[in-house]
């Protein structure tokens, strides 16, 4: 079996479960953070989206460059439901790739100081992919505390029994 045959489905798991998330975001609550040192919650969302282009990134780019690095604008909640669908269809065609394609090294840099350098699969399995389950939970915890239903994401969720 190939690579991309083992990360597809795990991509459409995700964007379903994300599409939960997203669905729930209280529009006048975009700027609400739980802390000083968190993400407003909008900015939190839109970095989950921004995962989708990480792995667009990672497959299809030899690195990126800490230095030049912009977090997304903070759209509506409405923009960021439709972009769900358009970034999971990027990630997953840039995904669509021979094996050989996984084992070329990725980097990650500020400037010219190298953060880290690995094989993309690498990078995908340890630096990307793993942002989704745990900015979610995040978000799940922004929800908790605002009296928002939590979907459920792996298995039930104490709001949907």
């Amino acid at each position: 079996m190939k690579i991309s045959e083992l990360l597809i489905p795990e991509i459409h798991n995700e964007t379903r479960i994300t599409a939960a998330f997203l669905k729930r975001l209280p529009q006048d609550k975009l700027d609400w953070k739980p802390h000083d040192k968190s993400m407003p919650m909008g900015m939190l969302a839109a970095h989950i989206l921004e995962i989708y282009g990480w792995i667009v990134a990672t497959m299809e780019t030899d690195g990126i460059d800490m230095a030049n690095y912009r977090p997304p604008e903070v759209a509506s909640v409405e923009d960021m439901v439709g972009q769900l669908e358009p970034n999971a269809q990027a990630a997953i065609k840039a995904l669509d790739k021979d094996d050989s394609s996984y084992w070329q090294d990725w980097s990650m840099t500020h400037g010219d100081h190298v953060i880290m350098k690995m094989p993309r699969y690498t990078t995908l399995r340890s630096m990307v992919l793993s942002q989704f389950p745990h900015h979610r939970a995040q978000l799940g915890l922004y929800f908790r505390l605002l009296d928002i239903p939590v979907p459920a994401s792996y298995g039930p969720s104490a709001d949907e029994n």
